[in-house]
């Protein structure tokens, strides 16, 4: 984090960084067990920003000699509160395929709408999402509840995703992994971004989790 995070601590950012770590590795660990391939985990950046700044920082931080046009997003309620994003460039929609089925022709002959593949990019969204989420709120004695998911494949910045900030003064907390699938040429971003309403709270829950080990 950079001086614009000057309303936490040092030790509330060591302290959810840490929080970071665990529950991005949660995520990653329920996902290998599904798809019995290894996930391999970036370490997991923080950083808040002014809400009209998100849809760049999200460009910026996506490789950009790939076109990404497939996004999952999904809501979560509680006093963690905002919403997730996962992101899969375009080509490899297919490859996530074979990680769930055996046999690829099989997929091909029976999935010629491509509504299969939607489904399974809905299935890795909600397992990554639904394992971030879920952990980061019990480690801070929260509770959560989720709005149904929905696919993206247009461009985000007309799909209404970054309208949920409101005001594009307010201050968006956003928490980026990058997770790549062994022995598959396979990557996928994932980003948590509260809203400017939860940063009060999160200062208390991270004391209070801090107070754990006193």
């Amino acid at each position: 984090m950079d001086n614009n995070t000057s309303s936490f601590t040092d030790l509330e950012i060591d302290t959810f960084q840490e929080l970071m770590n665990i529950v991005f590795g949660n995520a990653a660990a329920d996902l290998s067990e599904v798809i019995d391939i290894y996930v391999v985990l970036s370490v997991p950046q923080l950083k808040m920003i002014k809400a009209a700044e998100l849809p760049e920082f999200i460009q910026n931080n996506i490789k950009e000699d790939i076109v990404y046009n497939t996004i999952i997003e999904q809501n979560f309620l509680g006093n963690f509160n905002g919403f997730a994003l996962v992101v899969f460039p375009r080509d490899n929609e297919s490859k996530f395929i074979t990680l769930f089925r055996e046999n690829k022709d099989m997929f091909y002959e029976c999935d010629a709408t491509g509504e299969l593949e939607k489904e399974i990019l809905m299935e890795v969204g909600n397992i990554l999402i639904g394992a971030c989420v879920g952990k980061m709120a019990e480690l801070l004695n929260d509770s959560v509840i989720y709005e149904p998911p929905r696919i993206i494949v247009e461009d985000i910045q007309d799909s209404g995703v970054y309208q949920k900030l409101h005001d594009p003064k307010n201050w968006a907390l956003v928490l980026k992994s990058t997770f790549h699938f062994e022995a598959q040429d396979l990557t996928c971003f994932l980003f948590l971004v509260t809203n400017n309403e939860s940063i009060g709270w999160l200062k208390k829950a991270l004391n209070d989790y801090l107070r754990q080990f006193e």
